[in-house]
């Protein structure tokens, strides 16, 4: 990858990095990412541990360790809303509307439009959904991760193994399935909210259900019972399970890479590395499965009438919207989405990996 190659230096600022030639040409302690020379050295079963960012050879208790993850997803919850929300809003937006009566050209006359409208909180619009709600999937998310990574880093007789590559995107892949009962439900009322004002511009008598999270939480659990939330629900797991193998594996390998070129551990790595291996990692995850995450939108944006569904089933969700306008309609909204990817992500993992550190 391209970004491997960069040295240091080329970011400036960071005096006391040195080149891969320089660290392997000098015994002395150098690396700015290196520990104290007085300290001992680590064995390679031990290098390879922190490398993997394992924590098997610490004695940190099992339970304070799923503590710091959940706490790290928590901060790294905050951080994601209110970097991505409202390019979540533009995409949800986009995907939403009616491809007879659009309402909106692209992601900028989202933007434009809604500003008109609404006034710029209106990009915030139905954020408290997901604020709420993301504090408790990235804590769910990244509790998972950490217990997902641990058990795969644990022999039959109890001792501590190194992640293998495979491993982190085993990892991701476990995280995607578990992480899908929670993201759904939220996914589901943030879309329903921010779909309102798509509804009433497109017909004028419109009236809309609920105006409010709590209303349209209300609204559901009376037409649909406990089961209402889960509206869509197959899509977000078959979407949620390979996608975030690549996100989060991705993202750990390419944080080893750039520890092992650089001659430290993932921990060392300064911010603008740990971003890139973030916002690679999401940009990647959006590429992968985005035609799904329409599929997903369409059944969680339609009516929570069970009998006024046009899109009952996956099947029948991928059927007309294909007859709605081809293979390009599994891609609207696709720019915004990409737009957020790399920001939020960076930032979010970014987070996750500082707090995670600081309260190692």
């Amino acid at each position: 990858m391209l970004i491997i190659l960069l040295r240091p230096s080329e970011f400036g600022g960071w005096s006391r990095w040195q080149s891969r030639e320089t660290i392997r040409s000098s015994n002395k302690v150098s690396r700015s990412c290196s520990t104290s020379s007085s300290q001992p050295k680590m064995d390679p079963q031990r290098k390879w541990l922190a490398f993997s960012g394992v924590s098997g050879v610490s004695s940190t208790a099992g339970g304070s360790k799923v503590a710091r993850d959940i706490f790290a997803g928590t901060c790294g919850g905050i951080a994601v809303t209110l970097v991505g929300h409202p390019f979540d809003t533009a995409k949800v937006r986009l995907q939403s509307q009616s491809s007879v009566n659009p309402v909106y050209s692209g992601a900028l006359d989202v933007v434009r439009k809604t500003i008109k409208w609404e006034g710029p909180q209106g990009l915030y619009k139905g954020v408290s959904s997901p604020l709420a709600g993301q504090i408790v999937f990235r804590s769910v998310l990244f509790g998972a991760f950490g217990a997902a990574k641990r058990w795969l880093s644990t022999n039959p007789d109890g001792t501590a193994r190194a992640l293998t590559t495979l491993d982190f995107y085993k990892a991701g892949a476990i995280t995607g399935f578990v992480s899908a009962f929670v993201e759904g439900p939220i996914d589901f009322f943030k879309s329903q909210i921010q779909v309102q004002i798509i509804r009433a511009k497109a017909d004028p008598n419109y009236k809309p259900a609920f105006t409010s999270v709590s209303g349209c939480v209300r609204n559901v659990l009376r037409t649909n019972g406990m089961m209402g939330p889960f509206q869509g629900l197959t899509a977000t797991i078959i979407r949620n399970t390979p996608a975030n193998s690549i996100y989060l594996g991705s993202f750990e390998v390419l944080k080893q890479q750039f520890a092992k070129y650089y001659g430290c551990t993932p921990k060392e790595l300064p911010g603008v590395l740990t971003v890139t291996a973030a916002g690679t990692g999401g940009l990647m995850y959006w590429l992968a499965i985005y035609p799904i995450d329409q599929i997903k939108s369409a059944m969680m944006t339609d009516s929570i009438v069970k009998s006024e569904r046009k899109f009952p089933t996956m099947a029948s969700a991928v059927r007309q919207l294909y007859a709605e306008g081809g293979v390009p309609r599994f891609f609207k909204g696709f720019t915004p989405c990409l737009l957020r990817a790399f920001p939020a992500n960076g930032i979010m993992l970014l987070t996750v990996d500082k707090v995670t550190t600081m309260l190692s």
